[in-house]
């Protein structure tokens, strides 16, 4: 399933750090993030817009960012962007992974699925919905809650992922305030869904 059958040995990396992943099925395990530059799903709320412009990040050699990545002690390594299926991730799954990662990947889906993953974290995004043939693959539907409708959304992709898929609804962080509550109420009434929070903003750690 992969975007293309070429061999990608660079991406165009806006960032990697070592630090806890805040959010989801592996919150709170220690993890070291790539994030890829490059995204044109264009939500509206992006906390992370710099994103964007995959010419304006350097390209890493995959070898070099999974030696980077072996120097922390955590075998955890997330993928995330941006939207990181842009590109094959083949190489750098299988280099990871040969260095004895688990790979984790962040994805809004909207591209064909690419990568040896061991954990697939499904994100749709209504500015540009996910593929369907990606779907049934995830491992964890994790839905933004930005207002009301959104619920509606949430149980959509929920009727199409795979039965052992994880169900997380996630506050947008600049409406947190209003809509927590909303989500409190929803997963009360619809115990198939957990509540995910960005315990790293809450935190204040990268």
């Amino acid at each position: 399933m992969s975007a293309n059958t070429t061999i990608t040995t660079s991406l165009p990396v806006m960032e990697q750090f070592y630090t806890i992943q805040g959010e989801g099925y592996y919150q709170g395990n220690a993890a070291y993030f790539i994030r890829l530059g490059g995204c044109d799903v264009g939500c509206v709320w992006c906390d992370v817009k710099e994103s964007w412009d995959a010419d304006a990040h350097p390209k890493w050699e995959v070898a070099d960012l999974v030696t980077e990545a072996a120097q922390h002690p955590g075998r955890l390594a997330v993928v995330t962007g941006g939207e990181p299926l842009m590109y094959n991730l083949d190489e750098l799954t299988a280099q990871l992974q040969q260095a004895g990662f688990r790979t984790n990947i962040e994805t809004s889906g909207a591209y064909p699925l690419s990568g040896h993953w061991n954990w697939i974290c499904l994100s749709p995004k209504k500015f540009k919905a996910p593929l369907p043939e990606v779907i049934p693959f995830a491992n964890e539907l994790k839905i933004i809650v930005y207002n009301k409708s959104d619920f509606q959304w949430a149980e959509e992709f929920a009727a199409q992922v795979n039965s052992a898929c994880k169900l997380y609804l996630q506050p947008e962080w600049s409406v947190s305030k209003k809509v927590t509550p909303l989500i409190i109420d929803y997963v009360k009434a619809h115990p198939k869904w957990e509540i995910s929070l960005q315990t790293h903003k809450y935190l204040d750690i990268p």
